[in-house]
């Protein structure tokens, strides 16, 4: 059977057709027309007239109006009778059966529909974050942290032209995050080139003097290739602000025992102390001190002289602090002026001129009545005293150089 509505096929004992849901009409609607053509094939065909008074058309017109209508009202009853009752009784032989199974049918129609209706729906939302994901992503990979993030992955790979290009887009968009002066040191350093790797930081600060993270990003980056040594300069002229920020990488100097303001008079004992766990190195001809200069271990002797000591605090990082430089004076009481012999006088025979030279100085003399210096003839042994007239005059000059006062003898040797 296929539905009157839409056609569908619709399988025997079904009430509702699948395809539009109408109601299957298992008794058709009575038409009168078709009986009385059925009865005048039959009359046609057998050559015998009908039994059933309904389908004698002359008797009905030469009986008159009123009998023909109550004939027909009598048929119409009975025919409309007769397809009521076959309706009901069809339908009440399987009404249980046949109306689970259409409920049945109902619910399973239900379900499709919501289940091609929620597929429709997850296919919509699906769609929907996928267009919100690429969206992210484009706006993500474009952005500051996605060009550095593509940076230090060209980077890994060896791409040190499309690093660089990367990382100097990223500046671009923002010179003062430190991340993108990280990235473009780094290129240059895998390529050995450290003075462009420092100089990448350096430029930037020369901008930005309070830029904390880029300063410590620079500090780092002096820790990661061993160069210590550069961070106490780097921190010193920079702010306040960036002083305090980063206080863990300045290193206090070492503290000396002696005051260098004062002036010694004999040998003295240097103390170096340093805070906990770091190291003192020091240099005694006013050169900066490295990690390879001598290891302070006990007191520093000062001698005669000005002595001049520069130290460094180093601590377990490696980083050192800046150099702290003094300078020592220690002067020797000298001599008023030197004893020679013998004194003053005349002498009849040749006699011998001794000066008496103390530890520690020598002896410098003149006989032509100028004053002696370091210039002058250095007294190495008695002297034999001259015929005649002489004025003999003598100093005593210390390991430092200084001078005492000057000794003067007259002589005069007579001779016979």
């Amino acid at each position: 059977m296929k539905c009157r509505y839409c056609g569908y096929e619709i399988p025997d004992g079904e009430l509702y057709c699948e395809h539009c849901g109408k109601e299957v009409r298992i008794v058709p609607d009575y038409n009168p027309l078709d009986d009385m053509l059925t009865a005048q094939i039959k009359v046609s065909l057998d050559g015998e007239e009908p039994e059933d008074e309904a389908f004698n058309t002359a008797p009905v017109r030469n009986t008159g109006r009123n009998t023909g209508r109550r004939t027909g009202t009598d048929r119409g009853t009975r025919q409309g009778t007769s397809r009521n009752t076959n309706r009901s009784t069809g339908r009440r032989g399987s009404s249980p059966e046949m109306e689970r199974r259409r409920r049945r049918q109902q619910q399973a129609r239900k379900k499709a529909a919501l289940r091609k209706k929620r597929r429709r729906l997850l296919m919509i939302m699906a769609l929907f974050l996928i267009l919100i994901a690429a969206g992210i992503y484009f706006l993500y990979s474009n952005s500051y942290a996605g060009v550095v993030r593509r940076g230090i992955r060209a980077l890994d790979a060896g791409n040190y032209s499309e690093a660089q290009s990367l990382f100097e887009r990223a500046m671009s968009k923002d010179n003062e995050r430190p991340e993108a002066y990280t990235g473009l040191s780094g290129v240059y350093a895998a390529q050995d080139d450290l003075d462009a790797a420092e100089a990448v930081f350096l430029t930037g600060l020369e901008e930005q003097t309070d830029n904390a993270d880029l300063y410590e990003a620079c500090v780092n980056f002096y820790m990661d290739t061993e160069q210590q040594e550069k961070i106490p300069e780097l921190l010193d002229d920079a702010s306040d602000t960036v002083q305090e920020a980063l206080g863990g990488y300045i290193i206090d100097g070492p503290s000396f025992s002696l005051d260098d303001e004062e002036t010694f008079e004999d040998v003295q004992e240097l103390t170096l102390t340093a805070g906990d766990g770091e190291t003192i190195y020091y240099t005694t001809d006013e050169s900066d001190p490295t990690t390879s200069s001598t290891k302070y271990t006990e007191p520093i002797q000062i001698s005669e002289g000005t002595t001049t000591i520069t130290a460094i605090a180093v601590d377990d990082r490696g980083v050192p602090s800046l150099p702290v430089q003094k300078s020592y004076t220690v002067e020797f009481p000298i001599v008023d002026a030197p004893a020679v012999s013998p004194s003053t006088g005349q002498y009849d025979e040749a006699k011998q001129i001794e000066i008496k030279v103390p530890e520690g100085y020598d002896a410098y003399y003149t006989m032509d009545e100028s004053d002696p210096t370091t210039a002058s003839t250095k007294y190495t042994g008695p002297i034999e005293m001259p015929e005649g007239t002489t004025i003999f005059k003598a100093i005593l000059v210390n390991g430092e150089g200084r001078s005492s006062g000057i000794t003067t003898r007259n002589y005069e040797r007579i001779t016979n």
